[in-house]
This record gives C-alpha cells, sequence and structure tokens, in this order.
C-alpha cells in the first residue's frame, strides 16, 4: 500500500512514522509513506498557501492553487484516492478502515485554519473523513490515526493476523477482557476460566464478555453485529441479569 500524506506540517511525522507497527511494516515493504510539504508546490517567494477569506470573517483558508498543484504531481496521473482531513467528514470508523486498506494508493490531505477553499472539495477530493466530534489545529493528527489504524490490517504486517479479528469493533463488538501474570495482584485474581485449560471454556467466556461489554458500553454497536444463535442466547442472559440488577 502507498499512502501520501499532503501538510504544513511534514516534522510532525517523523517520530510517529520511525516506531512500532508502522515502521515495522515499512521495514518489510508492505507500506510506503511519503509526507509531502504543502509549500513546496507554491511559486511566490515567500510559500504562502493561505489567504483571507472573501466575504470577510475570522481566520485563513487553505489557497486552491497550491493544493491542486500538489496532488496532480503525486497523483502523476496514476490512480489514487484523495482524501480530505476535516471536521465535516464522514466519521472514520474500523468498517471504513477495512474498506480504505483495500485501494493501492491514497492520499491525505491534512485541513488547517478555518478550512479549505470550497473548490477543492468540488474539483479535486473523493472522499472527507473526521476522526471525532471535536476540532483539531488541523488533519495532521487525524491522518496519523487512520494510518495507524489501517496499517495494521494490511497483510503480513502482524505476526498473527488473527489478533486484529479480536480487536474491538473488527466485527462490531468491544474486545473481552484481557489478562497476564501474576495470576494475582493485591487481592485482584485472573478469573479462573482462564487458567483451566478448557478452551471450549474460555472461548465462550470471551465472547460472553465481549458481548457484555458491548451491551454495557456501547450497545449502539449491537444494531450492527453479526449474531449467531449461541450469542443471542448469551446475550438475552446478559439482558436478564442487567435487569434484575436494576431491580
Amino acid at each position: 500500500m502507498q499512502i501520501e500524506v499532503i501538510t504544513l506540517f511534514p516534522e510532525m511525522f517523523r517520530g510517529v512514522f520511525e516506531e512500532s507497527i508502522i515502521n515495522l511494516a515499512k521495514e518489510k515493504h508492505l507500506v510506503t509513506i511519503n509526507i509531502h510539504n504543502l509549500r513546496d508546490f507554491t511559486h511566490d517567494k515567500h510559500k504562502i498557501v493561505d489567504d483571507y477569506p472573501y466575504g470577510g470573517g475570522v481566520g485563513m483558508v487553505l489557497k486552491v492553487e497550491p493544493v491542486f498543484e500538489a496532488v496532480r504531481k503525486i497523483k502523476n496521473k496514476e490512480k489514487g484516492k484523495v482524501i480530505l482531513l476535516s471536521p465535516r467528514g464522514q466519521t472514520f470508523t474500523q468498517e471504513k478502515a477495512k474498506e480504505l486498506v483495500r485501494e493501492e494508493r491514497i492520499i491525505l490531505i491534512c485541513g488547517h485554519y478555518e478550512g479549505v477553499d470550497e473548490r477543492i472539495r468540488e474539483g479535486l477530493i473523493d472522499e472527507e473523513l473526521s476522526i471525532g466530534d471535536y476540532v483539531l489545529t488541523g488533519g495532521e493528527l487525524p491522518a496519523m490515526v487512520i494510518i495507524d489504524a489501517l496499517v495494521r490490517l494490511i497483510p503480513g504486517v502482524l505476526k498473527k493476523e488473527e489478533a486484529v479479528k479480536g480487536d474491538s469493533f473488527y466485527d462490531y463488538l468491544l474486545e473481552h477482557p484481557q489478562y497476564t501474570r501474576p495470576r494475582e495482584y493485591e487481592g485482584l485474581k485472573v478469573p479462573p476460566v482462564l487458567l483451566s485449560g478448557d478452551h471450549q471454556k474460555i472461548r465462550k467466556w470471551r465472547r460472553e464478555k465481549s458481548l457484555e461489554d458491548t451491551y454495557t458500553r456501547r450497545p449502539d454497536l449491537l444494531k450492527k453485529a453479526s449474531l449467531s444463535e449461541e450469542d443471542k442466547k448469551m446475550l438475552e442472559e446478559i439482558r436478564r441479569y442487567s435487569a434484575n440488577s436494576e431491580l
């Protein structure tokens, strides 16, 4: 997978992309990440990329010319989905990550200031994404979040690819609780079922806890989850127990 990032602050990405899973994926040549400074696509001596908005108002707006020139030069007549990162975009989800990771190439434009010239939306981008209902200084942090979410889904990046399928949100359920050594710490014990060696019981316990946590913390996700008959029975028991506990 090839990821291109257009930003005003390329230095922000250096440490993030040189650590952990992303760096491992780069070393394995499973992903290529190129960072482009938007100012390199200007033609004035001051490398100006923003201007005051027509009609007045506070703040500055990213100019149309450098963004268009950056995307055109980066694409160079090749394929590539162009994505603008801004609060006005569709909310980024695990489902969207699974969709985007199938792309061979994506180009992320980091929005800034009070926004971008609307002609960028009209004539350049394929999609607009947001990482949540809040406003950040720019699109750099959202770009990092999206890239991290995508890279770990690329086949071959993680040693145990089945670990991805156990992640929260992968199948619209939150992940079950995890424990490791020691067995007991300050009176807090690991659930006995996890020490039993009975893999069938462990699997059932984990699934039940995943359903329970989703029901308690994010019940909205259950509307999208694909549940087996066994899941539905467990969920009904969880609902009854929860209702009785509230009495």
